[in-house]
Formats: C-alpha cells, structure tokens, sequence
C-alpha cells in the first residue's frame, strides 16, 4: 500500500479532548487498575486473555516454569505480544516451596488463571477449594478445551479440534474442499480466551456485591458452540442450510465472498443488504434487474460473471473503485499488510510497542484509555515479585538454590 505515516500515540484519538498516556497512567484511571491477577503459563487462551486483561489495566503477574519454558509456535515470551503489560517470575509450582510461593502470590490477588487439564491444579495443591481457602475473595478462572467434565476431558486438543466438534470448522471454507481452519482464532481466542475474560469480569462484578470468588469456567468447545448462536438460530427457521458453502454467510452467496484479482490478490465482498448489492451490481457494470439478489437460481452464474469481472483488475485498483461506494467491498491484506497500513494506522489499530508491530488494545475506553506498558520476558521480575511478597534476601537466594525460582 502506501506511505505508512507514524503510529497512533494512547489513549486512542476520541471525539472531544482526552488525557494523553501520562496523565491517565497518573491518575490510576485505567478500569481495571486496582485489580490484580495471577496465572500459570499456559498455551492458546490464558496468555490471550490476560492480555485482554492487562490491556485494561489489571496487574498480571504470570508464572512462568522454573526453567525455559518452550511452546508450540517457537514464539519467545519476549516476543509475545500477549505478555504486554505484565510481569514475569519463574517457579517450581511443584515444589513445595513453590506452592507455598503460589499461595503466598494468591492471598492477595483478584483472579488466579490456570489452563491446564481437569484435575492437575488439585494435585498440585492448587485448585479452587486450595486457593479460595486462602482467599474467599478470589476470581478462579480456568480454561480447558473440552470442559472440567465430560468423555473427553482429558484428552487431548487443540483448537481445530474443538471447533470442530462444537460446529464452527465445519461451515468453514469452499464446498469442494475439507473444512480450513480460520488459524485457531476460534476456540484459542474467541472462544476461550475472550469468553474467560467475560467470565472474569462477570465474576468480578459478582464480588463486588456479594464480597465472594467463584470458579469460571471456560471450555473452549462450549465458547465456539456459544458463537454459532445465530446460525442455530438460522438452522431451526429453515433460513441455514447444513451443506458448507451453500449460504448467505458461508461463500455459497455470490455477494458474500472472495475473489481473486489480477495480481493474484484478493477483495473481500460482503454486499448483504439490498442497496450494498444494488451498488456492487452498478459499480461493476451489471444491472440489478438481471440478477435478482436471492434468487438461488442465479448464483452459480453469477459467481461466474462476478468473478471474471474482479480476475482483470488488480487488488489495489478495485480498492480505489469502491473507495467510498458503500457497496462492501474491501482488499484483503494480509496480516504483515495489515499491519503496515496508513489507514489502520492512523485510526490507532496498529501500534509499534517494544519494537513490535501489534494489534492495539479494544475496546477502547474514553475514560479509561489503555496506555502502553512493556512486555514481559521469561521469570524477568522474580526478585521484585519476591521482594513485595516479603521474602528475605537469604530466602530468595535459598528458593533459587534449590531449583524452586529462577
């Protein structure tokens, strides 16, 4: 695309006058600000809802492993952006020295997070009825693929799986092709990370009233099941059918889908509503009244015309074409395009924290605005969390000593 301008400073650009970073960073005014959160290292949607969660203001502490932790995508914790904002320290939970750090962290947290399989927190000592006897107050939240019961709560998963068996692969991609996996944005992070989130605040808002923790539980294949609401709903009103790509959502509708343009790019057409189709058929040459929107009859043909029509042009010249024509039609950039685009980034979607290009906080909060706050390396603030829960220099040196911190 073109010249990308520098990135939007926080908060984000609001109507009518707002604090810059340091002032609201001064005035403590983030919303979650006065709350502070604990949670074991763990893969998919723990680390992308504490994200959520420190983005907002909270205070995570997360425990890494003792030693270097690995993962599966090779992503260094240092290099995560979902550790932007937090604070790092490394234990042996399995120690018993480190469990008594760990209870020592949740005496006066808010929210503990954990992700690991049904049962392995109890065995560590770690569990709920552990964890609320040392403080009633607290927000247990935990994340599973397939839920703290059932046939398959301790099998293994990830998130391709557990869209998969909750409905949401299945819809996905072209009829004459398996099922693609919309990368594990379903069930990691929408479907688990941000539905722990929700439950979180949820709870939080709970305790504020009643002074009680409770335990939240997210499972991931009941969050990507909870997505497919409305087209549960669609499917009992006879409106969905149960073919993949033979809908108005999932690219069997000539007006809602891609198509590949000359320079093997990609434009995005989503012209649902009758005025967006009418400006998609009139911007395109075609008169509305030889393709009658929902006549099905006229789609496989359509899909036909439609798709030569955006195969002679390249990506960026039907960007320009339907600039400002509220037909629906966008490029599709990829995510280091996206990332470098002046649009989004003079709007403040992407910002450049710690040398990295990022996603920025959202929601955006008018009063409460986000402000930038480093991210976190493996175990690099073990002293400090230590020495704020009250432990000596000798039994710091004598925790690292035995293995139990690092």
């Amino acid at each position: 695309m073109t010249e990308t301008p520098a990135p939007a400073p926080f908060p984000f650009p609001f109507p009518g006058p707002s604090p810059g970073p340091a002032a609201a960073a001064a005035a403590g005014s983030q919303a979650l600000g006065d709350v502070t959160v604990v949670c074991l290292s763990a893969l998919g949607p723990v680390p992308f809802a504490t994200m959520l969660l420190a983005d907002l203001g909270a205070r995570v502490i997360r425990v890494d492993r003792a030693d270097r932790p690995g993962g599966v995508t090779g992503l260094r914790l240092e290099d995560d952006p979902r550790t932007r904002g937090q604070r790092g320290i490394g234990v042996d939970v399995r120690h018993p020295s480190g469990r008594s750090v760990m209870l020592r962290l949740v005496e006066t947290a808010d929210v503990f997070l954990e992700g690991m399989r049904p049962g392995v927190a109890e065995r560590l000592g770690l569990g709920p009825d552990d964890l609320l006897a040392v403080n009633p107050r607290l927000v247990y939240g935990r994340a599973t693929g397939w839920g703290q019961s059932g046939p398959r709560a301790q099998q293994a998963g990830h998130d391709i799986n557990y869209a998969g068996l909750a409905g949401g692969l299945y819809p996905t991609g072209p009829a004459e092709l398996p099922p693609l996996p919309p990368l594990n944005l379903l069930a990691d992070f929408a479907g688990g990370g941000s539905y722990l989130a929700l439950g979180v605040l949820a709870a939080l808002h709970h305790r504020a009233a009643t002074g009680r923790g409770q335990v939240v539980d997210a499972a991931m294949v009941d969050g990507v099941a909870n997505l497919t609401a409305m087209m549960h709903g669609m499917l009992a009103a006879g409106l969905w059918s149960d073919r993949r790509g033979d809908n108005l959502l999932d690219g069997g509708a000539p007006f809602y889908r891609t198509y590949r343009t000359a320079d093997d790019g990609f434009v995005a057409v989503g012209a649902l509503e009758p005025q967006f189709y009418r400006l998609l058929l009139e911007n395109l040459g075609l008169d509305p009244a030889r393709w009658p929107q929902h006549d099905r009859s006229t789609w496989p043909e359509q899909e036909r015309v439609l798709g030569g029509l955006f195969a002679a042009r390249t990506r960026d010249e039907w960007a320009k074409l339907f600039d400002g024509v509220d037909a629906c039609v966008t490029p599709v950039l990829s995510l280091a395009e996206a990332a470098a685009s002046a649009e989004l980034r003079e709007r403040g979607t992407f910002v450049e924290w710690g040398g990295v290009a990022q996603p920025a906080p959202a929601p955006r909060l008018s009063a409460s605005p986000a402000v930038e706050r480093p991210r976190s390396g493996w175990r690099s603030h073990s002293t400090e969390i230590l020495t704020e829960l009250g432990l000596t220099e000798t039994e710091r040196a004598a925790l690292r000593d035995a293995g139990v911190i690092a």
